[in-house]
């Protein structure tokens, strides 16, 4: 069933908003770069790549409906140079917080209008950004048991370069 043009516009633009929080890990994983811990980069880097899936799943949504999927407008990720580590995961934290109301919201605009197709994979976001927010608030609890210390800061970062990385296809993520 198609979805009217005004879920349609947006689930495009909660499209754009996956691939702006893509853009917005790339740019913290550039600050993790610039303080040379490798590790927190690579998983902002997944990080990135994992919202590329997410974008790639509300396309194939919508192509999938009969609807049609664009892009739109991304502006500047909005990240300072110079960020400590706190400070890179608690952006992400607000990041994925805007996501989740986003989703949110396309749950109740979908509801509204009775679209019940667009239930189940709203509901994967649901559970998807829950886990989201858990997981960077845990780190973000480790980088403040860690404080200062120089050690402990660089063994998160070699747990944190384990992460495997995955394709951005949807269908595999």
């Amino acid at each position: 069933m198609k979805m009217s043009n005004d879920l349609e516009k947006k689930f495009q633009d909660q499209i754009t908003l996956e691939f702006a929080a893509s853009i917005t890990y790339r740019q913290l994983a550039i600050e993790a770069d610039e303080q040379d811990l490798p590790g927190i980069a690579a998983w902002l880097r997944r990080q990135a790549d994992e919202e590329i899936v997410h974008a790639n799943k509300f396309i194939q949504h919508l192509s999938d409906r009969g609807n049609h999927a664009t892009i739109g407008a991304i502006a500047e990720p909005g990240v300072a140079p110079g960020l400590s580590v706190l400070e890179i995961f608690e952006a992400a934290l607000a990041h994925e917080e805007k996501v989740s109301e986003s989703i949110r919201e396309l749950y109740r605009s979908a509801d509204k209008e009775g679209d019940y197709d667009a239930r189940p994979l709203l509901n994967w976001f649901v559970d998807e950004q829950i886990e989201e927010e858990a997981t960077v608030s845990e780190i973000i609890g480790r980088v403040k048991l860690i404080g200062g210390d120089g050690s402990g800061l660089l063994r998160l970062d070699a747990e944190l370069g384990r992460r495997p990385a995955e394709t951005t296809e949807a269908d595999e993520g």
